[in-house]
């Protein structure tokens, strides 16, 4: 049976964007390294050129 890792000891990384952190998702399993943003609203606002809001 494999072990089960619980959620507060999955890696975590901060957001480029917004600077929340965000934990490992399994569907980032392939390309966890090349994450940084935490949502596709963060991604797409960053790649627009806006700024963030305070």
């Amino acid at each position: 049976m494999s072990k089960m890792l619980k959620k507060a000891n999955f890696p975590k990384k901060i957001c480029a964007y917004c600077g929340l952190p965000f934990a490992w998702r399994k569907k980032w399993a392939r390309d966890w390294e090349q994450v940084r943003y935490c949502s596709k609203r963060c991604a797409g606002t960053a790649k627009n050129g806006s700024k963030a809001q305070d």
